[in-house]
């Protein structure tokens, strides 16, 4: 553990301790940082001159284009969870299944797969399908902690959906293109929405008197006007999807480009339902600019941190802990996982992948793991982060917003099957790696030992090695050379 000497495990333990006092993540990795980046001068690990690398890093993070991303998303789903979409594709969702078992719970999550394609924030999932859902769930008849699970669960998958901020950051860090990432993320999120839409129908075959169908009175006739409401949610949904997914994977805008383009198409659908009030305008700026300092500071104080741990060779020192574990690669993504998992019980998502994701990826790397996939397999593992009693955000956001009939500990056992879904799906993206890998551009397989270069050659037509004159003519003495060969035409594949 010290082959690196002591600084490395030192600086690791200062920022966990500095975190568990209770301080600011980005103060805290600053402090850490500039601390051991003065005791490093000190004790010779290296000049002043390294730290003079500090200014330029943090220019290098705010002048990054593709980080632009992160407020036009943010903005958009701060301008479409105050639009009144969601609670028209959920009234409607809802009534159009509520006629079979479950049928509440299957709105709730096809509804939440939605949101989280255009809208990318897990707390306006959460939240808006709680106070909508949650009081006609429970009025109905449905097991406290299946509504309240369902919720939580369905508002997380945000998360694993482009256009996720999670996925923008993680390809920023780990030097990966945003439309591979968003491309790598669809096989998964799919077959999570199917894990979800399974359990419920499972359940609703075990134990029917959990999802209990809505009566008459309460769905409505299921007529042309419902089915007409339904895709007046539905499909302008759509069409901004594909103004933003769209456009990015075909690769006609960049993701700041298509971020625009879906602040433009949120802000059309705001006006078509009749919400685009300058307080909403206001509103959605204030929170853009929140959670965009606050990524922008982490960012700073990781890079800050970063860059001492390295220079007190602490990436070789994660990478000498790591490369030894028994059982290669698979053994590396096992305990990677658990140690995600377990540190997601305390670290925000945003914190996990500025500390921890680049001491993991040249690890990963090096061991030959394609580094598309592993971030989508870390994302799919730091959606647990909200689901974590008793620590696990979207259980927060749920607690303020239920009913104080709903204990607290209901909601916290309610959301443990979903955090057993969602481990699943870690598993099967291990085990079964296509699942990502299936959706992005495969180079072209091309068999090297069928390559055949012929160049023109030099010297006498019987394959001699003589060099050509170029024209000139023959010394005393000498045979005259064949003409030069033609240098115009391009060498000859086969």
């Amino acid at each position: 553990m010290f082959a690196f000497g002591i600084m490395p495990p030192a600086m690791f333990l200062g920022m966990i301790i500095f975190m568990l006092y209770g301080f600011p993540v980005a103060f805290s990795l600053s402090a850490v940082g500039l601390f051991f980046g003065l005791l490093g001068i000190a004790t010779g690990h290296f000049d002043f001159a390294f730290l003079q690398a500090l200014p330029l890093r943090i220019f290098g993070i705010v002048s990054n284009d593709l980080l632009l991303a992160i407020p036009f998303f943010t903005f958009m789903g701060a301008i479409l969870e105050r639009c009144g979409l969601a609670e028209d594709l959920l009234e409607g969702t809802g009534k159009l299944f509520g006629a079979i078992p479950g049928g509440l719970a299957y709105a709730v999550i096809i509804v939440g797969a939605i949101l989280g394609a255009i809208t990318g924030t897990v707390a306006a999932s959460v939240i808006t399908m709680g106070v909508i859902s949650l009081p006609i769930m429970l009025k109905y008849g449905y097991n406290p902690r299946l509504a309240t699970g369902v919720i939580a669960a369905s508002g997380t998958i945000t998360q694993v959906i482009p256009p996720s901020l999670v996925l923008i950051v993680l390809a920023d860090q780990l030097g990966r293109s945003v439309g591979d990432m968003y491309l790598g993320a669809i096989g998964p999120s799919i077959l999570q929405v199917l894990i979800f839409l399974g359990f419920i129908f499972v359940l609703s075959i075990v134990r029917p008197k959990d999802v209990p169908p809505l009566p008459p009175e309460a769905r409505g006739e299921l007529n042309a006007a419902l089915v007409i409401r339904v895709l007046w949610g539905m499909v302008p949904s759509i069409v901004l999807i594909f103004l933003v997914l769209g456009t990015l994977f075909l690769g006609l805008a960049t993701p700041t480009e298509a971020g625009a383009l879906g602040v433009v198409g949120a802000m059309v659908l705001a006006a078509l339902h009749r919400r685009l009030t300058w307080d909403l305008i206001k509103q959605a700026m204030h929170s853009t600019m929140t959670i965009t300092s606050m990524v922008v500071f982490i960012l700073v104080g990781a890079t800050c941190f970063s860059l001492v741990f390295q220079g007190m060779d602490g990436g070789l020192w994660i990478e000498h802990l790591l490369s030894h574990i028994p059982g290669g690669a698979l053994g590396f993504l096992i305990f990677v996982n658990i140690f995600i998992f377990f540190l997601a019980f305390f670290l925000d998502f945003f914190e996990i992948a500025f500390i921890v994701l680049p001491l993991l990826a040249p690890v990963a790397q090096s061991l030959g793991i394609d580094l598309i996939w592993f971030g989508v397999l870390l994302c799919v593992n730091m959606q647990t982060s909200f689901m974590h009693p008793p620590f696990g955000f979207a259980l927060f956001y749920l607690r303020s917003i239920a009913p104080k009939t709903v204990k607290t500990k209901d909601i916290y056992l309610g959301a443990i099957p979903w955090l057993g879904m969602q481990l699943i799906l870690v598993a099967i993206i291990i085990f079964w790696p296509e699942s990502v890998t299936y959706w992005l551009d495969k180079a072209p397989d091309v068999d090297l030992n069928t390559i055949k270069i012929e160049v023109p050659g030099f010297g006498n037509d019987s394959g001699g090695n003589g060099m050509p004159n170029f024209g000139l003519p023959p010394m005393d003495g000498a045979p005259a050379q064949p003409a030069a060969p033609n240098l115009s035409e391009p060498p000859k594949f086969n």
